[in-house]
């Protein structure tokens, strides 16, 4: 399943950036930002591996700054959907259609309580931090926070993150090429790792799923 499953996804991030360059980096992740769970784990550091690689693109060769700038500015892409959906729907709208993009509601409500502990900053900070960053727009929508700070918050806090993994994903090209014993440690554990990817995917998807399952047979509240 491995050998079939993680060729694909990483097939696609590869030729969508390989053909579109920093375009493809920012649309994939708009995917993200936009609550739909392709994580930025995955594409930043293969966008960083295009980088050592001098991957020729629509736009050239990539640099790792730009590749940051970039995810960061699709970040901010896909959170527009994510904020007005918060803003005009707000928590009813999101608990009746969330489940159709996999949104799990204890997701959504991390996300809220940490938008409430921290305020406008949550977005800045919530931005370097995993299934919150995906999330934190809904709750910054629904408080009708103000669309230049939101946006400004976003991209502050999502350029380091996307730095550190195209940076990691640079990193790790270099040492497969040049560190024999990189290649040899990766070969070893082979199998361990893509079952460990592999699992946690299936693991996301299914409570997810059963969260979908579960709001889509909750009766709806009677109206009075």
């Amino acid at each position: 399943m491995a050998d079939k499953f993680l060729p694909a996804i990483f097939h696609f991030i590869i030729a969508t950036i390989s053909a579109t360059g920093y375009l493809g980096v920012a649309l994939l992740m708009a995917i993200e930002s936009g609550c739909i769970p392709l994580p930025s784990e995955v594409i930043m550091p293969f966008a960083g591996y295009l980088v050592y690689i001098h991957q020729p693109t629509l736009t050239g060769p990539l640099s790792l700054v730009w590749v940051a700038v970039a995810g960061a500015i699709g970040c901010n892409l896909g959170s527009i959907v994510a904020y007005w959906i918060g803003a005009v729907g707000g928590r009813p709208f999101i608990n009746r259609y969330g489940r159709f993009v996999l949104l799990n509601q204890r997701d959504l409500d991390h996300a809220e309580r940490f938008f409430a502990r921290h305020g406008f900053l949550a977005v800045f900070i919530g931005r370097l931090l995993p299934v919150v960053r995906t999330f934190i727009a809904l709750p910054a929508g629904i408080a009708r926070m103000s669309q230049v700070r939101f946006h400004l918050y976003t991209f502050l806090g999502s350029l380091p993150w996307c730095y550190l993994l195209a940076y990691i994903g640079m990193r790790l090209g270099r040492a497969w090429d040049t560190d024999p014993r990189f290649k040899a440690i990766y070969h070893r554990f082979q199998l361990a790792i893509e079952v460990a990817i592999v699992a946690a995917i299936v693991w996301f998807i299914w409570t997810h799923w059963k969260n979908r399952t579960r709001v889509a047979e909750t009766p709806a509240p009677l109206e009075r």
